[in-house]
């Protein structure tokens, strides 16, 4: 068997609790209420916010890239979702708490791009003199970095709270570097 084959096997397995459990997801319009968060975080398999954080199914939507950063094209992955819930008639979190959780993380791979300048400024779409105020060596700077952005998104609902966490791969505790507050206030 090689590893799709023992995916497959595990999926299977789950199918079948889910079922017997009756816990299947429901469609999307069903399933937006009980959304209660977004997780935007690192690609890096040893980060996984679901295990992180102890998120159950359905509890949140999670996004993940290279460094979880605040990039143009999470932006627009984040319109994307917005446009699918107006479409549904419904609105993540049903008037509930909503939260936005930015988790960085350390030992982060792309701080092992900062010598390939001309990379990072493609992913950023910035320019090179722009490339420091990334802070992409330094995870705690670069969660406020990334929160300070979203918070200027007016698209987002002023109403949501957003934080931001570092999570050390060395202990495997999670440190609120950005307390919640709401994206904007009144």
């Amino acid at each position: 068997m090689n590893n799709l084959d023992h995916m497959l096997e595990r999926n299977k397995d789950f199918a079948a609790q889910q079922t017997a459990a009756g816990t299947l997801m429901p469609w999307l319009p069903r399933a937006l209420p009980n959304v209660k968060a977004v997780i935007i975080g690192c690609a890096d398999m040893r980060v996984d916010p679901v295990h992180v954080l102890g998120i159950e199914p359905g509890e949140a939507v999670v996004m993940r890239n290279i460094g979880g950063r605040i990039t143009p094209d999470l932006l627009e992955q984040l319109g994307l979702l917005g446009r699918i819930g107006q479409v549904a008639g419904e609105i993540p979190g049903g008037g509930g708490e909503f939260h936005l959780v930015v988790l960085h993380h350390t030992d982060c791979g792309i701080t092992r791009l900062t010598g390939d300048p001309a990379m990072l400024t493609r992913y950023f779409q910035i320019q090179e003199d722009e490339l420091k105020a990334k802070a992409v060596t330094d995870p705690r700077t670069a969660v406020a970095v990334d929160v300070a952005l979203l918070k200027t998104i007016l698209a987002l609902p002023g109403e949501w709270l957003i934080s931001g966490l570092v999570y050390d791969v060395a202990t495997g505790l999670a440190e609120i570097i950005v307390p919640p507050a709401p994206i904007r206030t009144a």
